[in-house]
């Protein structure tokens, strides 16, 4: 048997079950109420068809612009102005011979479940919006889905493991046979996390046994039910730092778990103020692995700040930037060019979340221009099932899986460098083994060379 035959074995065997999973995402069915995560599979105001009959589509955008996520959101407001500049943002959509005029209604999050929860359901029941568009981690993301499942409104999600999204929603990861009526999303999960950090792993001479820093919440749960069995199938030895809170503030006896047990290798899926935190008491007590690959966290400059040098070499996964041979749907633009006019723009280094929430709207385009009526809730939403383009992000498939409605992008494995230019620290591509259209710019290094 080789090893991806092994995985995928592994991936159908493992210990990932609902309800383990499950123990994560409660926080975001409580804006619902008593009907928690379960009830957006059959019950609420489901959308039975047309909600109106007005000349502009409403599309909702919910984004945690403030909060410990906000750095996921720094370029949306960059990109919103972008997109309204496009030609059919700006002069609308033509739709069975009748030009519609497009309204984006955004709301911020503030990084906090219940309140993406409730923002949800009030562009829902209140503000009537035709679909709704989220992204930036299960705390903005899952409960904003379960919402639109409740009360029948088409959703794209984005930036969001695919497990812990359709875990959020009530479904099995590992047997995804569930196809929700309303909700999709576009990621990756963690084969894709396993197949960006193992080969940078494997370059690196280590005693193969890895501390796991994973939060009880979401995508931590998702980590330590799904990634953990992926690590051991891989050969590696997992040590587990404990399932702890989200905001704690002393991490010394996780440190001295991953010390006694040599980890040589470091994997984690915290909160971005939570890894600082950790990062540097580490640091202090003398906990250095040779290899760092880290997940949530480290995915945007204003994410290095609190470190400084502490953060060279540290490894995370890129699932966009100017790297990436991709180019807008709606006008061209390339990767390249989106990331440059960001910097002339804001004065402020690039980020990679400009393309995911850029290509939210590239695939709210792609439904609405294949349906008879933007206003018909069903009809939009099945039309999100099978989105098949090429854009910003690259080719998107949202009928190829590995779930009904999930389209997977394709990350690269980057190394935050010292800066050359304008800019203290540099985000680098030193692995390309899922992305091969994407070139190296950088040689991979130990964490602590």
């Amino acid at each position: 048997m080789d090893r991806q035959e092994a995985q995928s074995r592994m991936r159908l065997d493992q210990p990932f079950s609902r309800r383990t999973l499950l123990r994560g995402t409660g926080a975001g069915a409580l804006a619902l109420g008593a009907g928690g995560v379960l009830a957006a599979c059959g019950s609420g105001l489901k959308g039975s068809g047309p909600s109106g009959s007005t000349g502009t589509i409403t599309i909702g955008f919910i984004t945690p612009l403030t909060g410990s996520l906000a750095g996921f959101a720094s370029g949306d407001k960059f990109v919103l102005s972008q997109i309204r500049q496009s030609p059919v943002y700006k002069n609308g959509i033509k739709i069975g011979g009748k030009t519609y005029k497009i309204a984006i209604n955004v709301q911020d999050s503030q990084s906090d479940p219940t309140r993406a929860g409730q923002v949800a359901q009030q562009l829902i029941l209140n503000d009537k919006v035709d679909l709704i568009l989220t992204t930036s981690a299960p705390e903005t993301t899952n409960p904003v889905a379960v919402a639109c499942e409740k009360f029948g409104t088409p959703c794209v999600s984005t930036v969001v493991p695919w497990e812990s999204w359709y875990g959020g929603l009530g479904g099995n990861p590992v047997k995804p046979t569930t196809k929700f009526e309303y909700c999709t999303t576009f990621f990756f999960g963690l084969e894709q996390f396993l197949g960006t950090f193992e080969p940078m792993w494997n370059r690196i001479h280590t005693n193969k046994v890895v501390a796991c820093m994973y939060p009880n919440d979401p995508d931590g749960n998702a980590f330590r039910f799904g990634f953990e069995p992926l690590i051991k199938g891989s050969g590696y030895t997992v040590v587990d730092g404990g399932a702890y809170q989200d905001g704690t503030t002393d991490y010394t006896s996780m440190i001295a778990d991953f010390k006694s047990h040599h980890c040589e290798v470091y994997s984690n899926a915290p909160l971005p103020p939570d890894f600082n935190t950790f990062w540097k008491q580490a640091s202090q007590q003398g906990f250095k692995p040779k290899i760092a690959t880290v997940a949530k966290v480290l995915l945007f400059p204003s994410d290095t700040v609190a470190l400084g040098p502490l953060v060279v070499n540290i490894a995370t996964d890129s699932w966009w930037g100017p790297y990436m041979p991709n180019h807008s749907s709606l006008t061209g633009q390339s990767a390249a060019e989106l990331a440059t006019a960001y910097q002339q723009k804001t004065g402020n280094q690039w980020v990679q979340s400009l393309g995911s929430s850029y290509s939210l709207f590239e695939v709210a385009k792609e439904a609405l221009a294949a349906v008879s009526d933007p206003h018909d809730k069903k009809e939009v939403a099945s039309a999100l099932q099978t989105v098949n383009y090429t854009g910003m992000c690259g080719p998107l498939n949202f009928a190829a899986g590995p779930a009904p409605g999930v389209a997977i992008m394709a990350p690269v494995g980057v190394q935050w460098k010292k800066g050359t230019g304008k800019y203290p620290f540099e985000m680098k591509v030193v692995d390309n083994s899922l992305n091969k259209k994407v070139p190296i710019e950088a040689p991979l290094e130990p964490t602590n060379a």
